[in-house]
């Protein structure tokens, strides 16, 4: 019996996505795991040193050298890049604006536009492109300048929770996870160093033995 097309795609596509993952490991991702840390919902939200995994709501002295800062006081979510050098990836094609939603495999790198400006960085909510998205998770590129003093890159995944139409009171904003990459300069893909949970292995699996049966056909 045949596959229908539609499955076909969907398991070449988790296959794409796993394989991707796994040759950027290769090239020196670190990956964070998985963290789901809730960020405060106060002007200072949370801190994030990538570097050294410690994250903690403010103050920011709580976290020497921190990388990012994801804040917001209300239903909206902001962005702090850090020290010089680093800031937000926008949505790729774009050179205004704050952090966009990337898709997985998107690359951050050089020739992406970056923020850093805290009045910039109140990322938009909606269904356009790069728009960020209520009740779903997101991923935000970044760069930022390590212990070498050199230029890196990474990505964040957050977890963002239902809107809750109030300015006081703001939707859940939790990280999930990240990636950052070792080597100086150079581009990582977004979600690049996540281990495939066990279903997207069962899928991998299926798609060889599909690829495999086409071969003997």
């Amino acid at each position: 019996m045949r596959i229908s097309n539609r499955f076909e795609k969907h398991i070449v596509a988790a296959a794409a996505v796993a394989m991707g993952a796994a040759a950027a490991a290769n090239a020196a991702v670190v990956y964070s795991g998985i963290i789901n840390f809730v960020c405060a919902v106060d002007i200072d939200g949370c801190y994030i040193n990538v570097q050294t995994n410690v994250l903690s709501n403010g103050p920011q002295s709580g976290v020497p050298g921190w990388d990012v800062n994801p804040y917001s006081t209300g239903g909206g979510m902001n962005f702090y890049g850090g020290a010089a050098g680093g800031g937000m990836m926008r949505y790729p094609g774009l050179t205004t604006g704050t952090a966009g939603n990337l898709a997985l495999g998107t690359s951050i790198g050089s020739p992406g536009s970056y923020s850093n400006s805290t009045s910039a960085n109140a990322v938009v909510f909606g269904a356009a492109a790069g728009q960020w998205t209520y009740s779903a998770n997101n991923i935000v590129g970044f760069k930022f300048i390590a212990a070498d003093t050199l230029t890196h890159y990474g990505w964040m995944r957050f977890a963002i929770g239902a809107a809750t139409g109030s300015t006081t009171v703001g939707m859940t904003r939790t990280v999930v996870d990240y990636g950052w990459e070792n080597t100086a300069t150079t581009s990582i893909l977004a979600g690049a160093g996540i281990v495939p949970a066990p279903g997207a292995l069962a899928l991998l699996g299926v798609a060889g033995l599909v690829g495999a049966r086409r071969r003997r056909a």
